[in-house]
């Protein structure tokens, strides 16, 4: 019995890597297609001379920073902090939000500031990845029909368009595919690299980082600048960590040291192998690689396989948006589910439609994998970076190890951290500039809509007054309100009166016999256990039929208000409560740029602008539309 029962986990276990491979190595495993053909890259601003000696620092740099930044810093390091079991910037972002009730407010409010704006970076990177890697795939086909350049843009564009359009159907058919489509990505480059290491072995001598550290002290005049394209070796690096919450820490370490980092390796030494062999190779030398009769299958792979790097970073910025709205920097997004079995399957249409159009516009706009290869790469450096100045904070505040031994840590790698942004700041011109544009752009959204909400409630709140208040002195006697039979359910933000309660007792001058007024709460943790669901409050009126009830949830799960009032026990309602013919009342508000000088004008009209995004409350509280009741207010910014 113990033999099956360890059997079985095994497979299990094996499962969960082979699915992990699927989502999380996508991005960083396709790196290799146009890594070091753009260090090599003739048409560089900064170019950096072909020769035996800087072919082995160039590689050897490569697979230092990959092994320093992905497996110490996030392998290692970073996936031993989370959340609840969720890794990422959000979730180290809603860890501070959390902190900044205590403590050392003013610190936890500059970082949780900063990981905002590394959650912004990321959609920028998740705008790139689609068009520079089903770009750098597609140009493979060059190497054995040259004159299929002019179709590359027309080719990568209904590519990503079809990718696009069926979003809205979700992964989990297609994801099946997914494990062992990567499983055989990672074995044809291992065993292509192997081959390509059998042309010139010297090129193993880069495994020792004296030459990287040769190449860069000796030639930094432009090994300095080569950096902005070295760093394009650890582009989804961010994904490991913020996937932990779907597959946990040792699958994705699994995955990543015992088939991911040594298939990639392999790669990278072979390509070094047959620059070494023939500079002519540098003009895609990851393509020239595979044997000639190997070349078609293989761009076929690779073309799988960018599709699926594009799949995983298309899904995170999903996961970023829904948790970012549900912490309360942006709107409430419509929001659709795609899986009975997995929550975290979630389609955002308008994020969709938004990344569709931008992903497009890059690929009309750049044409090349090298000329996108910049902008990437800033993108990649700054979340690195951003995470890694969380990471080192949030373990210093929850373990016991002593700073100076963390600082042995955190020093060389912030310093690693800061050259690569400062290699990549040197290509504002030439790209970098286009992620911290939009990061930039997101993090004022964000933020303004942040800023806005507090004004919204801080006037709602004014107009509703104190709910105990409105109750209190709700008269019960004959000359009060007409009570009609029947539930109503009053959705509410907080402890004060619904506008929709108010105005349906002193304008219509009517009440329900039972009144449910539910308040929905969203934690700073990715899951409220059941036990913590909902909380009843009679606010003293039992026998007048008036009940508060408090219900949660985490900023990582569906916010299904049925299901939780669901839970409710008779005793807890009175017994009287009917959930299941209750009428759900709605306050919608209508915003209006007032003269409240707490925001600047052109913040205001943002912040009117991005509220038409808003998802409608009953589609996103999952309510049934026979039985919802809107009534507006307007509110002044």
């Amino acid at each position: 019995m113990s033999s099956s029962r360890t059997s079985s986990h095994a497979v299990l276990r094996l499962a969960v890597v082979v699915g992990a491979l699927g989502v999380v190595f996508g991005d960083i495993g396709t790196s290799p297609i146009y890594t070091i053909q753009t260090v090599f890259n003739p048409e560089d601003p900064h170019p950096v001379p072909v020769s035996d000696s800087n072919v082995l620092g160039v590689v050897s740099l490569i697979l230092w920073s990959v092994t320093l930044i992905v497996t110490i810093t996030y392998v290692m390091l970073a996936m031993r902090v989370d959340h609840d079991g969720e890794g990422g910037i959000m979730a180290l972002n809603s860890l501070l939000r959390r902190w900044n009730t205590t403590g050392k407010r003013g610190t936890t409010a500059v970082l949780a500031s900063v990981g905002l704006f590394g959650a912004a970076l990321f959609l920028g990177d998740s705008m790139i990845t689609p068009a520079i890697s089903v770009l750098s795939a597609v140009e493979g086909v060059k190497t054995i029909a040259p004159d299929f350049e002019p179709w590359i843009v027309p080719v990568t564009s209904v590519i990503i368009v079809v990718l696009f359009s069926v979003q809205r159907h979700g992964t989990a058919v297609v994801g099946r595919f997914f494990g062992p489509v990567m499983i055989a990505w990672f074995t044809a480059i291992g065993a292509c690299g192997a081959w390509g290491i059998s042309k010139d072995p010297t090129i193993l001598k880069a495994v020792s980082p004296t030459y990287a550290l040769e190449f860069l002290v000796g030639n930094f005049h432009y090994a300095f600048f080569a950096l902005a394209a070295i760093v394009l070796a650890v582009t989804g690096a961010e994904a490991l960590y913020a996937d932990m919450g779907h597959f946990g820490r040792r699958p994705i370490a699994t995955g990543w040291i015992l088939l991911v980092f040594p298939a990639c390796a392999l790669s990278y030494l072979g390509q070094g192998a047959l620059i070494l062999a023939d500079r002519d190779n540098i003009s895609a030398p990851f393509f020239l690689l595979t044997p000639e009769w190997g070349r078609i299958p293989m761009i076929v792979l690779a073309t799988g396989a960018t599709v699926i790097a594009a799949q995983a970073v298309i899904t995170g910025a999903f996961s970023v948006t829904s948790q970012a709205a549900q912490l309360g920097y942006l709107p409430r997004l419509r929001i659709l589910h795609t899986s009975r079995s997995s929550h975290g399957q979630i389609y955002v249409p308008s994020v969709n439609w938004i990344l569709l159009v931008s992903v497009l516009t890059l690929v009309f706009a750049f044409r090349t994998s090298a000329a996108l290869a910049y902008a990437f790469g800033m993108a990649v450096t700054g979340t690195i970076t951003i995470t890694t100045i969380l990471f080192f904070y949030v373990a210093h505040r929850t373990w016991s190890t002593p700073t100076w031994l963390l600082s042995l840590a955190a020093v060389p790698l912030l310093a690693l951290d800061a050259l690569l942004i400062a290699a990549n700041l040197t290509k504002l011109v030439h790209g970098a500039w286009l992620p911290l544009v939009i990061a930039l752009t997101a993090f004022t959204v964000m933020i303004t809509w942040q800023r806005g909400r507090v004004l919204v409630t801080t006037r709602r709140e004014e107009l509703e007054g104190p709910l105990r208040d409105f109750i209190d002195e709700l008269d019960t006697g004959p000359d009060g309100p007409l009570i009609v039979p029947g539930t109503a359910i009053f959705l509410n933000r907080g402890t004060t009166t619904p506008l929709a309660l108010r105005a349906n007792v002193e304008r219509n001058s009517v009440r329900h016999e039972h009144v449910v007024i539910v308040t929905v709460e969203i934690e700073t943790i990715p899951r409220v256990p059941a036990t913590d669901r909902v909380e009843v409050d009679s606010l003293g009126h039992e026998q007048d039929g008036i009940t508060r009830v408090i219900v949660r949830f985490g900023y990582a799960e569906e916010a299904d208000l049925p299901a939780a009032l669901g839970s409710l026990t008779p005793e807890q309602t009175e017994g009287v409560v009917d959930l299941e013919g209750a009428t759900y009342f709605l306050s919608r508000i209508e915003l209006r740029a007032g003269d409240n000088p707490a925001m600047a004008a052109w913040r205001k009209r943002l912040f009117i602008a991005t509220s038409h995004v808003t998802a409608d409350a009953a589609e996103h509280f999952n309510l049934p539309r026979d039985r919802v009741v809107m009534l507006g207010s307007h509110v002044e910014v």
